[in-house]
């Protein structure tokens, strides 16, 4: 088992889920303990689509004689109020008090979601993020937001609320489907292109590797991507300044997501695409830059554009990004190898043309 620790961040990574109960000790400051004598109860919250394929395994792990499951329909649309509110409910009858655990299994939406139960429950419980998606295991699961969805507004309930630690076993990537680990993917070369320009180099060279889910080679991706979110998040907690390096290609993808009914990090790769085109056109970068982007997005099959909605629908949607302020809508874009920044001057007309540049003909 492998650890990334800072002052906000506990991140363990392993093979198993063998060294759950390890990791629940370290961060208790306890020894040999078994989770009975540290939590009362425990509520597992997950989807269908985990359940059929890790939610066991974990459980008999775990060694808890109180654990009560919570199952949602696998997607985002189970990140809203509705679902909120019988998670609680279901929480009150099966009689979670304040020395309970919550812990989320799966994917970005169940980890927001039971993040956002488990900081309003009793006014908040501990909680811990299990991600089981490669999307969840280098991004979403670490650095404490949590949050559901309110009709087209993405994440506009929530809370930023620290998991007690983030347990990340590798071995379940080698139950994603394809478009699935596709999906993460694109959070993978986001790191690269905001922070580590050499880590795109190496994804590159080990391209075969990664696509066949090699072990050693998955848990150094998500170790490098893990360590480079949590180090941000030490930094800036409550995003204020340097988190915002983390919402590349989000501001454009979101709207794609939600008009086009496509999985978030397709979203974020289109978005990707269309920050780098803006950039091109600003003259901040080069066209070789742009063309590593796309290269990068042919080896791992990442889409660049989308079809479906209108660049005005999109536009629309961009404008009710919650980071947005000043009725101005905030880009991060890059700069130059592994660097970004943000800009609010760029007018409307000027993102309409980028957003209809990245539709299909």
């Amino acid at each position: 088992m492998e650890k990334i620790k800072n002052k906000v961040c506990n991140i363990f990574i392993d093979d198993s889920y063998r060294s759950f109960n390890k990791a629940l000790n370290e961060v208790n400051g306890t020894t040999n303990k078994n989770i009975n004598e540290i939590y009362d109860m425990v509520l597992v919250i997950s989807d269908e689509n985990v359940y059929k394929t890790q939610l066991n395994k974990f459980i008999d792990s775990l060694g808890a004689k109180f654990v009560s499951e919570y199952i949602v329909p696998a997607g985002e649309e189970s990140k809203c109020l509705d679902t909120f509110q019988k998670i609680l409910e279901h929480a009150i009858k099966a009689g979670l008090t304040r020395k309970s655990l919550i812990i989320a299994v799966g994917g970005g939406v169940i980890g927001d979601l039971a993040g956002y139960v488990a900081s309003s429950y009793m006014r908040g419980i501990d909680f811990v993020q299990v991600p089981t998606t490669l999307l969840a295991q280098v991004d979403s699961s670490i650095g404490g937001k949590t949050g559901i969805n309110l009709g087209t507004y993405k994440n506009v309930i929530g809370a930023f609320y620290q998991p007690k630690f983030t347990f990340i076993n590798v071995s379940a990537l080698r139950t994603l489907p394809d478009d699935q680990f596709r999906n993460g993917m694109s959070e993978v070369v986001k790191y690269g292109f905001i922070y580590d320009y050499e880590f795109i180099n190496y994804l590159l060279e080990n391209s075969e590797e990664i696509l066949d889910k090699i072990d050693s080679t998955l848990k150094y991706i998500v170790k490098k991507c893990a360590g480079i979110k949590a180090h941000v998040v030490e930094m800036d907690e409550k995003e204020g300044g340097l988190r915002k390096i983390l919402n590349f290609g989000h501001t454009f993808g979101h709207g794609v997501e939600k008009l086009c009914h496509i999985a978030h990090g397709e979203a974020v790769s289109i978005g990707m695409n269309m920050a780098f085109k803006l950039s091109l056109r600003k003259n901040l970068i080069t066209k070789e830059y742009y063309d590593k982007f796309l290269n990068i997005c042919k080896v791992f099959n990442l889409p660049t554009e989308f079809e479906g909605a209108s660049e005005q629908e999109v536009l629309s949607i961009m404008k009710t990004d919650k980071k947005n302020s000043f009725s101005k809508v905030n880009m991060i874009l890059p700069l130059e190898h592994g660097k970004v920044d943000l800009f609010n001057d760029v007018d409307d007309e000027t993102i309409l043309e980028i957003i209809k540049e990245c539709k299909y003909a």
